[in-house]
């Protein structure tokens, strides 16, 4: 599913117009994305949790030349859903 096609969706299950659902969908993403640059999870009760991940710096290597690079530590954020959609995907 991309962007627009959950825009087209809150769209039509809400009754709103396109333009006031995609502002609704563009302000739950940036609230997402703004809590995780902070450094906070965002939980979403019955469907998963947001998190960020520490990955510490290490030594890489270049598979075209076989060079090693040094990658340095970054954080990556990464999705664990809850139980709940655990159990709908395996019904």
């Amino acid at each position: 599913m991309t962007k627009a096609e959950l825009v087209d969706g809150v769209a039509k299950t809400s009754g709103l117009s396109k333009k006031d659902a995609e502002v609704i969908v563009q302000t739950v993403l940036d609230s997402i994305v703004d809590s995780l640059q902070e450094g906070e999870k965002v939980e979403l009760r019955g469907f998963g949790s947001f998190r960020l991940r520490e990955r510490s710096s290490r030594q890489g290597r270049n598979p075209k030349t076989g060079e090693k690079v040094f990658v340095p530590a970054k954080k990556v954020p990464y999705f664990k859903p809850g139980k709940e959609l655990k159990e709908l995907i395996n019904s």
